[in-house]
């Protein structure tokens, strides 16, 4: 009688791995409690949705979908090109920005060689070191950020590759210019610094550095950022890296091709055309942040300041159960124990009404 193929037969680094769990899916909510109109606000995911130029983007082409894809991404590359200041030779493409992380694992991380990212840093920078067989180093986090001093001298273990996110998921902090630069002067030419800025859009800090400017300066460097948050394409999967020219042709090396989908292309590109788009979001997210934090200072809890699109909120040992309690009440927010942060929930800003149901539940639950 067959036993199943042997997990054995795996390579070690994918044995060691747990898979990634997302944000808990509004059906799967709706399948378990009979809610029939929860609210998501676990995903990071941009409430008012995309911008209407993209829409439009995705009908128009709709009937190219049994062509493949521009493998090169031309059209793209070229509008992204323009507006960062760089060459179209130094943008790589990604189905979604995980899939620039995991390339950059894939290109550079040999079994056996070390990456290094901070403690409560995205979970896919460990996923996609072990998955190649590299040996993360963790840097224990200072006030829930990065400790960049200490990262700095990390290197004299002789790591392959640095991932730093600004701001970090999933507490929200944030490095300034100034560390950031402090940072790479110190760190070695030949290891790979990787500065993941998903959120960049959201943060409006005169101190919060542009990672792409400080390319040309520091040829180790790599920049890659996501249509997915403030640009509200999280479906459709699609981000970019921004490097050398060098780094950026051993990226396309081992990416797929066809990796990222025509309408995908499309939609990021009429995004990009749709600035208006991108301000609404910005201004609905600060709202409902600061509204967030006077409600969290109202009922006493405390949280972690975030300059992205979440707030990640302490509920002590009664975070499960917080948690388990909206969910019966039809809103979804985000454990984050899997990042060894058991007493709190990051909960991801959404539209007023969505942030008042929200607000409601807490409040029956902290009295019940």
């Amino acid at each position: 009688m067959s036993m199943g193929f042997p997990y054995s037969r795996a390579v070690s680094g994918v044995l060691d791995l747990t898979p990634y769990q997302p944000g808990k899916p509004v059906e799967e909510l709706e399948r378990e409690y009979g809610i029939a109109s929860a609210i998501k606000l676990a995903s990071n995911e941009n409430p008012l949705g995309p911008s209407p130029l993209a829409l439009a983007a995705l009908h128009e082409n709709g009937e190219s979908l049994a062509r493949y894809p521009d493998a090169s991404g031309f059209a793209l590359k070229a509008v992204l090109a323009d507006r960062l200041g760089v060459s179209a030779r130094q943008i790589t493409l990604g189905n979604g920005s995980n899939d620039v992380l995991d390339l950059l694992a894939r290109a550079f991380v040999a079994p056996g060689e070390i990456v290094v990212f901070s403690q409560f840093a995205f979970l896919v920078y460990a996923l996609v070191t072990k998955a190649v067989g590299g040996v993360p180093l963790v840097v224990p986090a200072v006030d829930w950020g990065h400790d960049l001093p200490a990262i700095a001298e990390s290197a004299a273990a002789r790591p392959k590759l640095i991932y730093l996110a600004n701001p970090n998921n999933p507490t929200g902090t944030y490095f300034p210019k100034s560390d950031l630069d402090s940072f790479l002067k110190r760190v070695p030419g030949d290891v790979l610094v990787v500065l993941d800025e998903a959120y960049c859009e959201y943060v409006e800090r005169s101190d919060y550095p542009d990672g792409v400017r400080l390319i040309q300066q520091h040829p180790n460097l790599v920049v890659t950022r996501t249509f997915s948050k403030i640009h509200g394409l999280a479906g459709l999967r699609i981000g970019y890296a921004v490097a050398s020219e060098e780094i950026t042709d051993l990226l396309n090396r081992v990416r797929q091709p066809f990796n990222v989908s025509s309408v995908a292309q499309a939609a990021a590109m009429a995004g990009l055309e749709d600035p208006d788009h991108v301000s609404r979001s910005r201004s609905n997210n600060d709202r409902q942040l600061t509204r967030t934090r006077e409600f969290c200072v109202k009922l006493g809890l405390e949280y972690i300041p975030s300059v992205a699109n979440f707030l990640t909120v302490k509920f002590g040992e009664q975070s499960s159960d917080i948690y388990d309690g909206l969910l019966r009440k039809g809103v979804i927010v985000r454990p984050v124990a899997n990042y060894q942060m058991p007493e709190y929930l990051r909960v991801t800003m959404g539209r007023p009404a969505e942030m008042d149901a929200l607000f409601d539940a807490l409040a029956a639950l902290s009295a019940a």
